[in-house]
């Protein structure tokens, strides 16, 4: 029965304060919205290539290459004068030599088909480094030279294909690099270049070397092992798994 007065009328529920209170927030919260991420700021293309460009010929480039050979230089004296029939395992390709002639009628892309048009691009990157005209980097040139005098044998390992061979010896010499042995990928497909390049420096370590000290400009050139220490130089346009 209804109690008396109450005829028609719904009874409701009594809330506490802080019954209240807990809805009042469950309520605020609910209806709170955090704010949208803002987007994600994606540089254009024609931005990104003049930043290179800018990078490159203000000369910030080389000095950072500089300052990496310097660290590799400094660990070579060190080493070498204590170490069993010590060796340098380099890479070639914006290590040893600059493709940067090229690179720059692509617009800093990199273009491993057709023709090489080094007036007005495209140039084909494998056609380029078979002209050998690449130039030597001097800090590098100048770490071989210093090698050299020490007796430290020096060995190249390179991605470039056998069939390149002849371009790639030539043009290193005209460069000015005195070496022991030039060692290009082989034939066959790899995941990586570390899957050849690692391979490579132990086996020269198997013939007796030490290799005191690996350089690139990948960090696939230096990964796997086979050597005391390794220097990453930079690389402002491409990267190699």
């Amino acid at each position: 029965m209804l109690a008396a007065g109450t005829e028609g009328k719904t009874t409701m529920p009594r809330l506490t304060l802080a019954t209240i209170t807990a809805i009042a927030g469950f309520v605020a919260g609910c209806a709170h919205v955090p704010p949208a991420a803002p987007p994600s700021v994606v540089p254009n293309l024609f931005d990104a290539q003049q930043a290179i460009t800018q990078y490159i010929d203000s000369g910030r480039y080389q000095a950072d290459v500089a300052a990496v050979v310097t660290e590799a230089r400094a660990w070579l004296e060190q080493r070498a004068p204590s170490a069993q029939r010590p060796a340098i395992v380099l890479d070639i390709d914006e290590t040893a030599l600059s493709n940067w002639r090229a690179y720059r009628v692509n617009g800093w892309a990199r273009i491993t088909h057709g023709g090489c048009d080094l007036d007005h691009g495209p140039c084909n990157l494998r056609l380029w480094q078979n002209l050998g005209q690449s130039e030597a980097l001097p800090a590098t040139r100048q770490l071989v030279d210093r090698a050299r005098q020490l007796g430290v044998a020096v060995f190249f390992v390179t991605g470039r294909s056998a069939s390149g061979r002849a371009a790639t010896e030539r043009n290193l010499r005209e460069q000015g690099y005195a070496f022991d042995r030039v060692i290009l990928r082989p034939e066959g497909t790899f995941p990586s270049a570390v899957a050849f390049k690692a391979p490579a420096r132990c086996a020269i370590e198997r013939e007796g070397y030490r290799v005191l000290l690996s350089m690139g400009d990948q960090q696939s050139d230096l990964d796997g092992g086979c050597a005391e220490r390794t220097f990453k130089l930079p690389n402002p346009v491409y990267f190699l798994p």
